[in-house]
């Protein structure tokens, strides 16, 4: 019965997965480029990351043009690829010492999310091709 309902409308599952997935780092990306990008190197700094004053706009401009790049499904496993080891690299400096809730579970689900783009590509409802 929900495949007769929902069947249809298939297409549009990737789509709303890079919706989702993207809007979340084009957010987070956005926040520190546009507003807290010597707070991010600071807190970059005390997690122990090297040269955060490198890796602060780095890390901001992957998220936001990667967020971008994710909605609009240009470049979608590369951006996806991306953001996958940016997450993977929170977790181990930032979010592992907190444990799984309240600390590292949101980067999982993430990473899940991108993986899944890894492996679909951006679907047929895409601005673009894929990189």
């Amino acid at each position: 019965m929900l495949e007769k309902i929902f069947g249809p409308y298939r297409d549009y599952s990737l789509f709303v997965l890079r919706l989702f997935v993207g809007a979340v780092f084009v957010a987070h990306g956005a926040l520190k480029l546009f507003g807290g990008l010597s707070g991010f190197a600071g807190f970059l700094q005390q997690a122990g990351v090297p040269a955060p004053e490198i890796m602060a706009p780095v890390v901001a401009a992957v998220e936001f043009l990667g967020g971008v790049a994710i909605v609009l499904g240009l470049g979608t496993r590369t951006a996806s690829l991306l953001l996958t080891a940016v997450m993977v690299v929170a977790i181990v400096t930032v979010t592992l010492k907190a444990g799984f809730s309240g600390g590292y579970d949101i980067n999982l689900a993430l990473i899940g999310g991108l993986l899944a783009l890894v492996l679909a590509g951006p679907g047929k409802i895409a601005h673009g091709g894929d990189l």
